[in-house]
């Protein structure tokens, strides 16, 4: 099942993914929906230290649009 993403949600920001790039990332930047069980590594530089890892739709305030797919 999968979960719409709006901005401001993990999925959509170019911190999501970054060091993983896959055909899933672009799918889901390109239709904005995502698993709701997805997980992956953000990439955020404020946040390396505690090596987070986030859902789709998570979101925080360092929240970086991803560019176009």
């Amino acid at each position: 099942m999968t979960t719409p993403l709006q901005t401001g949600q993990c999925g959509l920001c170019a911190h999501f993914g970054e060091h993983s790039a896959s055909e899933q990332l672009v799918q889901i930047r390109t239709s904005k929906q995502a698993p709701a069980d997805l997980t992956d590594a953000c990439g955020h530089p404020k946040l390396a230290d505690v090596n987070l890892t986030v859902t789709a739709i998570s979101g925080c305030d360092g929240f970086e649009p991803a560019a176009a797919a």
